[in-house]
């Protein structure tokens, strides 16, 4: 059966005054649940309070937009209060508590992409809120939270019942929450539009990959990552991931063309993309991307925390390490052929800048 690979635009779950929480679901894009792939997107405006929860997945978080505040608290050990900022990366563990705020004028925007394997549902994240109408805690009768906490019943309600706003609400000006520390920063986020690049190339792109040198915890989550800024008209090789990994790419910002390869030299997909679209490419397909004249990024999660790629151009590609000969016969071709194609695309490349 033939797996609907069209670009989609997440759908909101639920929101106020303090923002709103979308998703990406298995029924728009069903190689999702296939891949055991959760995505979703939280959007907080002024003053919005995500409250704590925690998740039945590994995700990794990147800020789309806006700057504010993150609270973590990984199992057996203190909370981290994190300052973040659009480009940052957060790799976010099973059993991870977390909150977040925003104290700017300007939106602040993460986006969550993790490995749903584990999950309740494949395909879909399923958070559990330890506050608010659908806390955890309402579920409890008030004679267990009672002897829990140690409280007296009608400070259980108190505690339990004050809350009425569900997984996002907006704080008045009278709570001031704990101000971030620059110690907690350190390997639990990293920039990538500061990071340094892992490629770079004129006229063409840069990448930033994420792995456990630069961010360890992405070991404990179990995926990998990269932020890819391509110039204008310029092209990403084609190319497939040669460890069986999955590939989830979001649009940041931009538009361009896409091309996805499959089984017999089928083109499966065939599409213009553009910002706040979500697309995967299962494994070992080949894919290839071209921007449009101004310009196009994504940010990629892969299934494997340091994942290897293979590209089909360039002189690192899989043909110039093949043989004169081996070309020859498998291309049916003369040397002259074969000695023009070897000649072209020389420079060790993943992005190659418009033809002039």
């Amino acid at each position: 059966m033939e797996i609907d690979l069209t670009p989609q635009l997440p759908k909101e779950l639920y929101g106020g005054n303090g923002g709103s929480y979308h998703a990406w679901s298995p029924s728009q894009l069903p190689m999702l649940g296939q891949g055991n792939i959760g995505a979703s997107k939280l959007a907080l405006h002024t003053n919005g309070f995500a409250l704590p929860r925690y998740s039945d997945s590994s995700k990794v978080a990147y800020v789309l937009q806006g700057s504010g505040v993150a609270g973590i608290v990984v199992p057996e050990s203190e909370e981290k209060v994190v300052a973040i900022k659009k480009g940052d990366a957060l790799a976010l563990p099973f059993g991870v508590v977390t909150w977040w705020y925003n104290k700017e004028d300007t939106e602040l925007v993460v986006l969550f992409l993790g490995d749903t394997s584990k999950a309740h549902k494949a395909g879909q994240f399923t958070d559990f809120f330890l506050t608010g109408s659908n806390g955890i805690f309402t579920g409890f009768s008030t004679e267990f939270v009672g002897r829990a906490w140690d409280l007296e019943e009608s400070d259980v309600k108190t505690l339990v019942g004050k809350q009425s706003g569900q997984g996002i609400v907006q704080l008045e000006g009278n709570i001031s929450l704990p101000e971030p520390k620059q110690e907690h920063r350190d390997g639990m986020a990293l920039n990538c539009e500061e990071a340094p690049l892992d490629v770079d190339i004129k006229g063409g792109g840069r990448v930033v990959v994420l792995n456990t040198k630069n961010l360890p915890l992405v070991g404990e989550v179990g995926l990998g990552a990269d932020l890819v800024r391509l110039d204008g008209s310029a092209m990403c090789s084609p190319g497939f991931s040669c460890d069986s990994a999955l590939q989830v790419t979001y649009i940041v910002r931009g538009s361009g063309r896409v091309q996805v390869v499959g089984v017999d030299g089928r083109r499966v997909l065939e599409t213009t993309i553009q910002a706040g679209n979500l697309f995967i490419v299962p494994r070992f397909f080949v894919v290839s991307k071209i921007a449009d004249p101004e310009g196009m990024e994504w940010f990629s999660i892969i299934t494997t925390p340091n994942p290897i790629f293979t590209h089909l151009a360039g002189s690192s590609s899989v043909w110039k390490a093949l043989s004169p000969t081996v070309l020859q016969a498998a291309f049916n071709v003369d040397s002259g052929v074969e000695k023009l194609f070897r000649s072209k695309r020389t420079n060790d490349a993943v992005f190659f800048p418009p033809p002039k």
